[in-house]
Protein backbone atom coordinates (compact mmCIF):
# COMPACT_ATOMS: atom_id res chain seq x y z
CA UNK A 1 0.00 0.00 0.00
CA UNK A 2 1.49 3.34 -1.04
CA UNK A 3 1.39 6.38 1.19
CA UNK A 4 -0.87 9.27 0.28
CA UNK A 5 1.22 12.42 -0.31
CA UNK A 6 0.74 15.27 2.13
CA UNK A 7 -0.75 18.06 0.04
CA UNK A 8 -1.26 20.48 2.90
CA UNK A 9 2.26 21.13 4.09
CA UNK A 10 2.11 23.90 6.68
CA UNK A 11 5.91 23.92 6.82
CA UNK A 12 6.37 24.87 3.17
CA UNK A 13 9.40 27.08 2.49
CA UNK A 14 7.22 29.36 0.32
CA UNK A 15 6.93 32.97 1.47
CA UNK A 16 3.95 33.89 3.64
CA UNK A 17 3.06 36.82 1.34
CA UNK A 18 3.19 37.42 -2.41
CA UNK A 19 1.88 40.05 -4.85
CA UNK A 20 -1.35 39.34 -6.74
CA UNK A 21 -0.48 38.88 -10.44
CA UNK A 22 -3.37 41.15 -11.45
CA UNK A 23 -3.24 44.09 -9.01
CA UNK A 24 0.06 43.67 -7.19
CA UNK A 25 -1.83 43.73 -3.88
CA UNK A 26 -0.05 41.75 -1.19
CA UNK A 27 -1.72 38.39 -0.72
CA UNK A 28 -1.31 36.10 2.27
CA UNK A 29 -0.58 32.40 2.05
CA UNK A 30 -3.57 30.08 2.38
CA UNK A 31 -3.42 26.39 3.09
CA UNK A 32 -4.33 24.17 0.12
CA UNK A 33 -7.09 22.50 2.17
CA UNK A 34 -8.87 25.88 2.43
CA UNK A 35 -8.67 26.50 -1.31
CA UNK A 36 -9.85 22.98 -2.13
CA UNK A 37 -12.76 23.19 0.31
CA UNK A 38 -14.04 26.45 -1.16
CA UNK A 39 -13.64 25.72 -4.87
CA UNK A 40 -16.63 24.55 -6.91
CA UNK A 41 -16.31 21.02 -8.27
CA UNK A 42 -15.41 22.13 -11.81
CA UNK A 43 -12.81 24.58 -10.47
CA UNK A 44 -11.29 21.98 -8.18
CA UNK A 45 -10.40 20.02 -11.33
CA UNK A 46 -7.90 22.81 -12.15
CA UNK A 47 -6.29 22.73 -8.69
CA UNK A 48 -2.61 21.84 -8.67
CA UNK A 49 -0.38 21.07 -5.73
CA UNK A 50 1.45 24.34 -5.11
CA UNK A 51 1.39 27.34 -2.78
CA UNK A 52 -1.69 29.57 -2.91
CA UNK A 53 -2.31 33.12 -1.72
CA UNK A 54 -5.49 35.09 -0.94
CA UNK A 55 -5.93 38.46 -2.69
CA UNK A 56 -7.87 40.86 -0.41
CA UNK A 57 -8.23 43.64 -3.01
CA UNK A 58 -11.98 44.43 -3.33
CA UNK A 59 -11.70 45.49 -6.99
CA UNK A 60 -9.80 42.39 -8.08
CA UNK A 61 -11.74 39.38 -9.33
CA UNK A 62 -8.96 37.03 -8.26
CA UNK A 63 -9.47 35.38 -4.89
CA UNK A 64 -6.65 32.82 -4.94
CA UNK A 65 -3.43 32.86 -6.93
CA UNK A 66 -0.51 30.50 -6.89
CA UNK A 67 3.22 30.97 -7.00
CA UNK A 68 2.99 29.44 -10.51
CA UNK A 69 0.50 32.06 -11.72
CA UNK A 70 -2.67 29.94 -11.48
CA UNK A 71 -5.72 32.01 -10.48
CA UNK A 72 -9.16 31.26 -9.07
CA UNK A 73 -11.79 33.99 -9.26
CA UNK A 74 -15.01 34.73 -7.44
CA UNK A 75 -16.89 32.62 -10.00
CA UNK A 76 -14.77 29.57 -9.07
CA UNK A 77 -15.94 29.52 -5.44
CA UNK A 78 -18.78 27.86 -3.54
CA UNK A 79 -19.23 30.90 -1.29
CA UNK A 80 -19.01 34.65 -1.33
CA UNK A 81 -15.90 36.44 -0.12
CA UNK A 82 -16.75 39.43 2.04
CA UNK A 83 -13.69 41.39 0.92
CA UNK A 84 -14.96 41.14 -2.69
CA UNK A 85 -18.63 42.00 -1.99
CA UNK A 86 -20.32 45.40 -1.65
CA UNK A 87 -20.92 46.54 1.92
CA UNK A 88 -24.29 45.89 3.50
CA UNK A 89 -24.98 42.20 3.84
CA UNK A 90 -21.55 40.61 3.61
CA UNK A 91 -21.05 37.33 5.44
CA UNK A 92 -18.26 37.86 8.00
CA UNK A 93 -18.34 34.63 9.99
CA UNK A 94 -18.45 31.65 7.66
CA UNK A 95 -18.94 29.15 10.49
CA UNK A 96 -21.87 30.73 12.34
CA UNK A 97 -23.51 33.05 9.80
CA UNK A 98 -22.80 36.44 11.34
CA UNK A 99 -23.18 39.10 8.64
CA UNK A 100 -23.20 42.86 8.38
CA UNK A 101 -26.98 42.69 8.15
CA UNK A 102 -27.45 40.58 11.30
CA UNK A 103 -25.13 42.92 13.20
CA UNK A 104 -26.87 46.06 11.88
CA UNK A 105 -30.31 44.70 12.82
CA UNK A 106 -29.09 43.83 16.32
CA UNK A 107 -27.46 47.26 16.73
CA UNK A 108 -30.66 49.01 15.62
CA UNK A 109 -32.82 46.95 17.97
CA UNK A 110 -30.62 46.93 21.07
CA UNK A 111 -27.86 49.50 20.59
CA UNK A 112 -25.24 46.77 20.83
CA UNK A 113 -24.20 43.58 19.10
CA UNK A 114 -23.40 40.32 20.82
CA UNK A 115 -22.09 38.74 17.60
CA UNK A 116 -18.52 38.75 18.87
CA UNK A 117 -19.55 37.11 22.15
CA UNK A 118 -21.57 34.46 20.31
CA UNK A 119 -18.69 33.56 18.01
CA UNK A 120 -16.15 33.60 20.87
CA UNK A 121 -18.32 31.11 22.75
CA UNK A 122 -18.44 28.81 19.72
CA UNK A 123 -14.65 29.09 19.40
CA UNK A 124 -14.24 28.31 23.11
CA UNK A 125 -16.35 25.18 22.63
CA UNK A 126 -14.17 24.07 19.70
CA UNK A 127 -16.89 24.48 17.06
CA UNK A 128 -15.21 26.81 14.59
CA UNK A 129 -13.74 25.65 11.30
CA UNK A 130 -12.25 28.91 10.06
CA UNK A 131 -9.27 27.14 8.54
CA UNK A 132 -11.69 25.44 6.13
CA UNK A 133 -14.79 27.68 5.90
CA UNK A 134 -13.29 31.18 5.85
CA UNK A 135 -11.89 31.92 2.37
CA UNK A 136 -8.80 33.46 4.01
CA UNK A 137 -8.32 30.32 6.09
CA UNK A 138 -8.01 32.26 9.34
CA UNK A 139 -10.20 33.19 12.30
CA UNK A 140 -12.86 35.82 11.60
CA UNK A 141 -12.82 37.47 15.05
CA UNK A 142 -10.68 40.47 13.99
CA UNK A 143 -12.90 41.07 10.94
CA UNK A 144 -16.03 40.69 13.05
CA UNK A 145 -14.70 43.09 15.71
CA UNK A 146 -13.85 45.71 13.05
CA UNK A 147 -17.25 45.33 11.36
CA UNK A 148 -19.13 45.82 14.62
CA UNK A 149 -17.13 48.98 15.33
CA UNK A 150 -17.70 50.27 11.80
CA UNK A 151 -21.44 49.54 11.88
CA UNK A 152 -21.80 51.00 15.37
CA UNK A 153 -19.88 54.11 14.29
CA UNK A 154 -17.28 53.75 17.02
CA UNK A 155 -13.56 54.30 16.67
CA UNK A 156 -12.60 51.44 18.96
CA UNK A 157 -13.70 47.89 18.25
CA UNK A 158 -15.28 46.06 21.21
CA UNK A 159 -13.39 43.19 22.86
Amino acid sequence: MSAVPDCCDANSPAPSKAPCPITGTTGTRVQPQTVKAILKDESLRRFVRTTYYFCPEPDCGVVYFSERGDCFSIEDLRTTVWQKEPAGNRLLCYCFGESEQTIAVELAATGTSKALDRVKEHVRLGRCACDIRNPRGICCLADLRAAIARLAGTAEPPD
